[in-house]
């Protein structure tokens, strides 16, 4: 019996269910978690959703968001959950390292686990992996995973508004990362009911007054453009995040402002943050940004959307991301 018969036969009867993603959770994350929650629960499941860190208020509109389970807040009922868990999913991310504490409790855990991904380099850590690096999102990827398990004739408007939202989210409404594939499920997902024009709206028009104000700033007083190198940076220190109340999610899609620029094809957001200096990158075409976050910056990503971090001064990262160019971008 392969793996995916052996999860289809435990998930004909009830389970302790438990599905991580990773800290600082984005649309994919939420959208594909939630999906997989309300399935599950509709197959007779009891399932907790848990992350190590809050997601952007502007995605609570998604079914059942008020019940995801933050461990920077509810570590004890987390672990509790864990130790009490039949099976485990991992969305999203490809290694424990990205659900922090949670990861050296799932180690000692002897649930069946079942990881979903489509980043590069997946770490082994599972009985299951659905993953491929060629889809668009892990949302993606939980619709296929639903037609495997029998589970399509089971999706309703929450779930596809769900994986829609996954979807939208990390193709940036389908300019990034597409497949056929992806635009075929987006219309199968469609046919459940889904307001697409409300789905959009909820996603990219719900900003605050200081969200749009902090834009304005980065584009008027921290965009640098470096024209021989077709590159775009633009840096926030922790003195903007006291000026703006940055909180989470705050800074989500700054970066993709840089690639609206004609000669700008690779773009860096680079932030303070209290202990380390985080770096997201964009780029477009053959670039690949998750090459520079891997060998560079201990992160990863896609090729066309990456990031990391590393320890030191907002100028040593500028300037690392700087010195960089020449290797991966032809000079003008």
């Amino acid at each position: 019996m392969d793996s995916l018969s052996e999860l289809k036969d435990l998930l004909n009867a009830p389970k302790n269910v438990v599905i991580f993603s990773h800290r600082n959770p984005d649309g994919d994350a939420i959208g594909s978690s939630l999906a997989l929650h309300l399935m599950l629960e509709k197959n007779g499941h009891q399932v907790a959703t848990a992350f190590p860190s809050e997601f952007p208020s502007t995605l609570s509109f998604l079914k059942d968001s008020d019940r995801i389970l933050i461990h920077d807040f509810e570590a004890e009922e987390i672990n509790k959950r864990i130790r009490r868990a039949d099976i485990m999913f991992f969305l999203d991310f490809s290694g424990l390292d990205r659900i922090d504490k949670m990861g050296e409790q799932v180690v000692l855990s002897q649930a069946f686990k079942v990881h979903i991904d489509h980043h590069l380099d997946p770490e082994p850590f599972s009985d299951v992996m659905y993953w491929d690096a060629d889809a668009s999102s892990t949302s993606e990827l939980v619709f296929s995973f639903f037609g495997e398990m029998g589970f399509h004739r089971m999706i309703d408007s929450d779930i596809a508004n769900c994986l829609m939202t996954g979807l939208i989210s990390d193709t940036g409404s389908f300019k990034y990362n597409v497949n056929p594939k992806t635009f075929n499920i987006a219309g199968d997902l469609l046919k459940y009911g889904i307001d697409i024009n409300s789905l959009q709206d909820n996603i990219y028009n719900r900003l605050s007054e200081k969200v749009l104000r902090l834009l304005g700033h980065c584009l008027v007083n921290r965009m640098e453009i470096i024209p021989e190198y077709k590159a775009g940076i633009i840096k926030l220190y922790k003195e903007d995040y006291a000026d703006f109340n940055i909180q989470r999610g705050d800074t989500e899609g700054i970066v993709n402002y840089l690639l609206m620029i004609n000669e700008v094809e690779i773009a860096a957001l680079i932030t303070e943050q209290p202990t380390i200096i985080k770096i997201s990158l964009r780029s477009k075409g053959n670039i690949s940004v998750q090459e520079i976050a891997r060998d560079h910056f201990k992160g990863g990503g896609h090729k066309n959307a990456a990031g990391g971090a590393l320890y030191g001064s907002m100028d040593y990262v500028v300037t690392k991301f700087k010195n960089l160019l020449p290797k991966y971008i032809k000079k003008i």
